[in-house]
């Protein structure tokens, strides 16, 4: 698969601190990439650059094999879907979705073609007349996509397009975009906070930590092989135990930790968090929190001791001064047939 988006070396500094510190990626043509990371890492920032919103200090941002850090935002041949939507409240959804194609002139046929094709995609149908004012958040986030679509360009970027958005429609949303990106064979890099979105949509997940990049992979290898204590408790929910032991933090999802009846590590229960299909149990180890997630309603009262256990092929371990991942063994850290 070709490489579409080449970006080398890339870095942006205010008041000499580096929002974007020295990063480079690649993003294959027709692949879904998602820039991940919490507030301030860089990843919007990143985006912006890419879109040529705003100039690097440093770098390269190559696009079907074309330097284009120098040009304009409209010479890019890229489309961009905010946050915001983004759309004139003035104008009919028509209008919105028309307004790029008519700013560059395209021939009014081709401008009819390219709408009916794109409202059925996103079945806005009924809703051309309307104005935004009048649309609920997913409509107008469907017609900021139509107008992204509508133009016909090969690299799209979205900055967190669904934040604004409720919990259900949210994932209705992630289907939309994912089932449109492989239908269109668009190449997309998609910023979010969420990980959820990351892992559900993406090919490749690029996680950013104070503008640097943490790991960049397919999503499995960052529940399955995380490469920092970073990457480890940003993806998962709850995220992974990191408890000390010795000279390494051993790490252990909580999906992975059961409760047994001997041969375990004795806890102190301090609250069990009922989520419905599954209650998650908080408990003290020395000067450590462990998280269980049991299957079903489980109510055990706080301050009780009970014992925990994992399999050590669930361990992953990390090293306690740098937090970069150190190779697991074959047997647990905690001889748990010696307890």
């Amino acid at each position: 698969m070709p490489c579409f988006l080449r970006v080398s070396g890339l870095s942006r500094y205010y008041d000499n601190v580096a929002a974007v510190d020295d990063i480079s990626f690649e993003v294959n043509k027709g692949e879904f990439v998602a820039l991940l990371g919490p507030s301030g890492c860089g990843k919007s920032t990143t985006l912006k650059m890419i879109a040529g919103l705003e100039q690097p200090d440093e770098g390269i941002i190559e696009i079907d094999g074309s330097n284009v850090v120098d040009k304009s935002p409209g010479k890019r041949n890229l489309s961009m879907v905010f946050q915001s939507y983004a759309l004139f409240p003035h104008l009919s959804v028509k209008e919105n979705i028309l307004f790029g194609l008519k700013a560059r002139k395209v021939h009014k046929t081709e401008q009819k073609k390219r709408l009916a094709s794109v409202v059925e995609m996103v079945d806005l149908g009924q809703h051309l007349n309307k104005k935004p004012g009048q649309l609920s958040g997913g409509q107008s986030q469907r017609v900021a996509l139509a107008r992204s679509i509508v133009s016909n360009a090969p690299l799209c970027l979205m900055d967190e397009p669904l934040s604004n958005l409720d919990t259900k429609l949210r994932a209705d949303m992630r289907s939309e975009i994912r089932t449109l990106q492989k239908k269109l064979g668009l190449t997309v890099v998609y910023v979010t906070h969420d990980q959820i979105e990351a892992m559900s949509m993406a090919d490749k997940i690029i996680l950013l930590n104070q503008g640097s990049i943490e790991q960049a992979d397919v999503p499995e290898n960052f529940y399955n092989k995380p490469l920092t204590t970073f990457v480890a408790s940003f993806i998962g929910h709850p995220p992974m135990n990191l408890i000390p032991h010795n000279d390494v933090l051993l790490g252990v999802r909580p999906e992975h930790v059961s409760i047994v009846e001997d041969n375990g590590l004795d806890v102190t229960v301090r609250e069990c968090d009922y989520q419905g299909s599954e209650t998650i149990i908080t408990a003290n180890y020395k000067d450590s929190l462990i998280r269980a997630c049991l299957p079903g309603k489980r109510t055990i009262p706080d301050g009780s001791v009970v014992k925990l256990r994992w399999k050590p092929e669930t361990e992953h371990l990390f090293n306690n001064k740098n937090g970069h991942r150190v190779p697991a063994g074959t047997t647990s850290v905690f001889p748990f047939h010696q307890l």
